[in-house]
């Protein structure tokens, strides 16, 4: 039990600075330094990961990837949107320069 312990207690932590930075991209409608390659090699990883790990019955794994990947999917959506938004407000801005700073 002490093994699968220190499994779940990496998973917890894993988790907790991933989510966290997606947290973080939301809060601040922003996605400035961030990579949309760092999403989609994170979904792909994670789904190649839960299956491993299915395979091999390693239920702390499958659960921390599977978490992972609605993590990454969920980065992704974010990542998009803010993108969408700072295109939108550029084109604003390119629109009429002096409405947003008066």
């Amino acid at each position: 039990m002490g093994t699968e312990l220190i499994g779940w207690m990496a998973a917890v932590i894993l988790i907790v600075t991933i989510g966290r930075q997606v947290y973080t991209q939301w809060r601040d409608a922003t996605s400035a330094g961030v990579s949309k390659w760092l999403f989609v090699g994170q979904v792909s990883a994670s789904i190649g990961f839960v299956v491993y790990s299915w395979l091999l019955r390693n239920w702390v794994f499958v659960a921390t990837n599977a978490v992972m990947l609605v993590t990454a999917l969920f980065g992704q959506y974010i990542y998009l949107r803010n993108r969408r938004a700072a295109g939108a407000r550029a084109a604003a801005a390119a629109k009429n320069p002096y409405s947003a700073r008066g």
